[in-house]
């Protein structure tokens, strides 16, 4: 049996996979849609809408089997998403790399494979849509056809989840975003007793910006400040835009006055990213960072809320 190897990518593609907080989801009926089609279309006792995690293949929608997932080093969705096209496998019986695969000699005794890869916005891949028989068969190209329709559906669906919490302009979470990734962060820092702060940050001064230079030029230096947000913080601290010209940032294992630490070298890259831009403006912010008390159990808009009224108590004090 030939396992599937590791991809080059695989560290950005497991975290593009979990971006869409998508694993052990219930079912859905717009994934379940796609499988009971594909099932129907090409005439397959399974179909399958998979993704490929670090260790193991689990079926966001699964028709004609009773697991939710399998091992990913006997898994042929581990196969599909090494390459750009339909992976397909017509009798596994003759082919070396799966006559003795465990999947093949028991249940569900796979004979045909056809996989579709799934899409990420950033190019990577995150699992398939894949057919299954119990019998050896042929494809034509026309099924091909309508295998990586099916596919580029599921793959938008998909997609539909992540954008639902990126922001557009700065390709950063949104607020809704934010608070799914900041709980579930707080959740594991309360369970682990792992010290955490939040901050609010503000722009200062954004409207003169859109103002006097236009609102692309705006949109400019948004992006810009995210950019450096990515650059600046930790890949464990969860950071977003939640308005307009305001952005927060989940710090994990950190205190207060650590975090202040932080904020302050973040605002040191950002007066050498002015330098060295020179636009014609500064990007600047006021910030307000609060560590939390984890045994309240606070939630995170109400976090964000107090964070937000000391982020404005001491914008008003430094303009006395």
């Amino acid at each position: 049996m030939e396992k599937p190897i590791i991809p080059d990518n695989e560290q950005s593609r497991l975290k593009a996979l979990h971006s869409l907080n998508v694993l052990d989801t219930p079912p859905e009926e717009r994934f379940d849609r796609l499988t009971r089609l594909a099932k129907r279309m090409f005439n397959v006792p399974i179909a399958l809408v998979s993704l490929v995690d670090e260790n193991r293949q689990w079926f966001k929608s699964c028709v004609g089997l009773s697991v939710c997932e399998t091992p990913r080093d006997i898994s042929f969705c581990g196969h599909t998403i090494l390459g750009n096209d339909i992976f397909i496998v017509p009798d596994t019986l003759v082919d070396p790399r799966f006559a003795d695969n465990p999947l093949v000699l028991n249940d569900p005794f796979i004979r045909f494979y056809a996989g579709c890869p799934l899409r990420h916005l950033d190019g990577s891949m995150l699992g398939t849509l894949c057919i299954i028989d119990q019998e050896p068969r042929d494809i034509s190209q026309e099924d091909l056809d309508i295998l990586n329709d099916l596919a580029d559906l599921a793959s938008r669906e998909l997609m539909a989840i992540e954008l639902a919490t990126l922001d557009e302009l700065t390709k950063i979470s949104n607020r809704r975003g934010f608070i799914k990734l900041a709980e579930h962060s707080l959740t594991i820092c309360t369970r682990q007793n792992i010290p955490v702060s939040i901050a609010f940050l503000d722009l200062n001064s954004f409207k003169p910006i859109n103002d006097t230079f236009g609102h692309a030029e705006g949109d400019t230096a948004l992006i810009a400040f995210a950019e450096l947000m990515k650059k600046s913080f930790r890949k464990s601290d969860v950071f977003a835009r939640i308005g307009g010209d305001e952005f927060a940032i989940l710090l994990t294992d950190t205190f207060a006055q650590p975090a202040e630490k932080t904020m302050a070298r973040f605002r040191r890259a950002l007066r050498l990213y002015n330098k060295t831009a020179n636009r014609g403006y500064n990007i600047e912010f006021s910030e307000g960072i609060i560590p939390i008390n984890l045994e309240q159990t606070p939630s995170i808009e109400s976090l964000l809320n107090q964070a937000d009224s000391l982020m404005y108590q001491q914008k008003n004090t430094s303009r006395k």
